[in-house]
């Protein structure tokens, strides 16, 4: 059976990093880092059978923006549609309703996040970033 949760407590923050930790968004996040980064979003973790099989979290100010981020699927259990399922339960949140401007980055995901209304940016010409390294 397959779960979305925003349970931190049910979180496996060992899981969590061992993915992360390898990934090109997350390379080399500690996983002190990664128990900050969670203390500090709206969570989720989806589960099957009670096993933890992926995870996302969003930062909000829970009316105007919300940044997704940190969106996994356990390779062993890609191609299921859990994925899918994953966006879905964040998008009908009823805690992340008001929020009006959702944003991400993807390399490679563009065909997960348009089913679920994200576009392009209409004026990228407008956003800034400061990136350290």
């Amino acid at each position: 059976m397959i779960t979305v949760c925003t349970d931190k407590n049910k979180l496996d923050i060992p899981f969590i990093h061992d993915f992360l930790k390898d990934i090109y968004w997350a390379a080399g996040r500690t996983i002190e880092e990664v128990q900050t980064t969670i203390e500090h979003s709206f969570c989720f973790g989806i589960y099957l059978d009670d096993q933890q099989i992926g995870f996302a979290r969003v930062i909000t100010d829970y009316v105007v923006f919300a940044y997704l981020m940190d969106v996994f699927i356990d390779e062993k259990h890609r191609g299921n549609g859990y994925s899918s399922l994953l966006i879905d339960a964040m998008m009908n949140e009823p805690e992340l309703q008001n929020i009006k401007i959702w944003r991400l980055a993807t390399t490679d995901a563009h065909f997960l996040y348009e089913k679920f209304g994200f576009k392009l940016l209409a004026h990228p010409e407008k956003l800034m970033e400061k990136i350290i390294l």
